[in-house]
């Protein structure tokens, strides 16, 4: 091949280009993703390597469940009218807050008021008749004694006075349902709670057959949070549920960013979903002021327990390797050293460490990827957080 050829020429300049261009890349990636040839921050090679470090401390850890919650009532009721007839009055604004018994509403109540009436004089009239065969039996009980009547008149007048007392006690009976009816004409709250929409208007004819009612009363205070947990956590909760003490349940936002009630966990139920493999528990809380709203979904933590003075480390002082957790320990010389670790839950920010380090020994929180074992450190400032503006 006569390399002075111009169609040749053209051709190894290209493949000169080329080579040179997959070199230059190769260069790039070991540059940026190697760790041993990437320089850090303030450090140029040969120095000691910044990192930041953290204390190992021993202290009190509470041990958390983390879930989705949904508010619930405790009771909500859709108050029905009982008898049937024209709404009259409604008594309450929707969204309003009523006590047990508060007026609602105000049926029609002149039918039922004649109703009343008329089973008052049926036993008035009866009863009337009740003491006139009382008299003619004591009567015939004086005659039957002085042995100037028949014994059989006393017979007759006393199961003359058995049948009328019955049918004045039938007479009482039906007065008292009349009475009842004329007071199921004003309805009333059954609950304390906080009123929906008005779903009857003044003027319609109510019913009491419908089922549709007047309005929906929900219970606000207390209030309940429904959430699941795994099936893995029930054996630590029944633990601890058995003992008698309530456990903490704290609910709120959504997105955890500000807490809106305290309560303690008032039901485990009774079995697991076979599903979801998960256990439905529920929390009580005082919602006085209004904190929580039917519906609404929150973040619900519960407190299990609380593991006392324990070994703990920034949780981003742990680093996973091929055989597990380790840490870097600072050591007197400003060198570090990889420890194998043991670690637990993460809790705050901060890792429950069972075994491979003490407290007070000093671990490397940030520039790991910077640093291996042996290497000689120095120990930069604790970083400073930003002012939050107001």
């Amino acid at each position: 091949m006569n390399v002075q050829d111009p169609v040749v020429k053209p051709r190894l300049r290209l493949r000169s280009m080329v080579i040179l261009v997959a070199l230059a890349a190769l260069v790039a990636v070991v540059y940026f993703y190697w760790p041993a040839s990437k320089p850090v921050s303030g450090h140029t090679g040969g120095g000691p390597v910044p990192v930041r470090v953290a204390k190992v401390t021993q202290q009190d850890l509470p041990i958390w469940l983390d879930a989705i919650g949904n508010v619930q009532a405790l009771n909500t009721v859709n108050v029905r009218v009982r008898v049937d007839g024209e709404l009259q009055k409604v008594l309450f604004q929707e969204g309003q807050t009523v006590k047990a018994g508060s007026l609602l509403g105000q049926i029609d109540p002149r039918v039922y008021q004649a109703q009343v009436d008329q089973a008052k004089a049926l036993v008035a009239k009866d009863q009337a008749q009740l003491a006139s065969l009382k008299v003619n039996l004591d009567r015939a009980v004086n005659l039957a004694n002085a042995k100037a009547g028949p014994t059989q008149d006393v017979d007759t007048y006393r199961a003359e006075v058995a049948a009328q007392v019955a049918a004045v006690q039938a007479d009482q009976a039906a007065l008292d349902n009349a009475r009842l009816q004329l007071e199921f004409t004003q309805v009333r709250a059954p609950i304390d709670g906080r009123t929906g929409q008005r779903l009857l208007d003044v003027g319609a004819i109510a019913h009491g057959a419908e089922a549709t009612g007047l309005v929906t009363i929900t219970q606000m205070n207390p209030i309940t949070v429904a959430f699941a947990v795994s099936q893995d956590q029930l054996p630590e909760i029944l633990e601890e549920y058995a003992k008698g003490q309530p456990l903490q349940v704290v609910a709120l936002r959504r997105d955890g960013s500000k807490t809106l009630a305290r309560g303690a966990l008032s039901f485990i139920d009774s079995q697991v979903a076979a599903s979801s493999g998960q256990i439905q528990l529920k929390a009580q809380f005082d919602n006085s002021q209004s904190q929580l709203w039917p519906g609404e979904l929150v973040s619900a933590r519960l407190l299990v327990n609380t593991q006392r003075g324990v070994t703990v480390v920034p949780a981003n002082a742990v680093q996973l390797g091929r055989d597990g957790n380790f840490v870097y320990v600072l050591g007197a010389d400003d060198k570090v050293q990889v420890r194998p670790v043991k670690a637990q839950q993460v809790v705050d920010g901060m890792q429950w460490i069972t075994r491979g380090v003490q407290p007070g020994e000093t671990v490397v929180i940030q520039g790991q990827s910077r640093i291996a074992s042996g290497v000689k450190v120095t120990v930069l400032p604790p970083a400073v957080e930003p002012a939050v503006q107001p």
